[in-house]
């Protein structure tokens, strides 16, 4: 959809997408996996991690993806919760990015400070990013929340959820075709984004 905040959704959308590959890769690599690191994942440089037709997807339907960071999980002393760690990271970035964000803009507000141009961005930056938070966390593969979910279950059923991973974006594509998938995760992220907004005015 064009509207006039288009031009502001991309550094939006650059920062959530950069914060939250970037994120994957650095606890990667601290936990002992290089693969990130020789594929030049380990950097907020937003070209390493860019998708270019999944960028443009999402800023003109708010659907799209990144270039996913490589992960060799036979490097990790337990590679089950190796995987949840690097997987929880990127939401968990994004949570931190959009709430950094949140008081950056409260901050300004407090002083006076309400250009549009600045005001929409930040406001846009928490945003995307809180989307991009639970958004991943459905456990449908190849979102982070089906990799969490996995170290959870049992060998035998983690083995078979794996084996159904195959027919994972599939089966987002048509529950967001179907509109299920903001169904589900529009209540969420106005509770969060509210949660923030509450927790923020009460410090600042």
């Amino acid at each position: 959809m064009f509207d006039v905040d288009m031009i502001f959704r991309i550094p939006a959308l650059l920062i959530a997408l950069t914060v939250h590959e970037y994120a994957h890769a650095r606890v990667a690599v601290a936990l002992g996996d290089p693969t990130p690191r020789f594929e030049g994942r380990l950097t907020l440089n937003p070209i390493a991690h860019l998708d270019p037709f999944g960028l443009i997807m999402l800023w003109l339907v708010q659907f799209g993806w990144a270039k996913p960071v490589s992960v060799n999980a036979r490097n990790f002393k337990n590679w089950r919760q190796g995987m949840m760690f690097v997987s929880l990271a990127g939401p968990g970035a994004n949570l931190i990015t959009a709430f950094v964000a949140m008081i950056v803009f409260v901050i300004l507000s407090h002083a006076g400070i309400r250009e549009y141009w600045i005001m929409t961005t930040l406001r846009l930056i928490c945003s995307y990013n809180v989307m991009f938070a639970v958004f991943n966390m459905l456990p449908i593969p190849p979102l982070d929340g089906s990799k969490v979910l996995m170290n959870y279950l049992p060998g035998r059923l983690a083995y078979q959820y794996e084996s159904y991973s195959q027919y994972g974006s599939l089966i987002l594509m048509g529950l967001i075709v179907l509109g299920l998938v903001g169904f589900i995760i529009s209540p969420v992220i106005k509770f969060i984004l509210d949660a923030m907004w509450a927790i923020t005015t009460f410090i600042f």
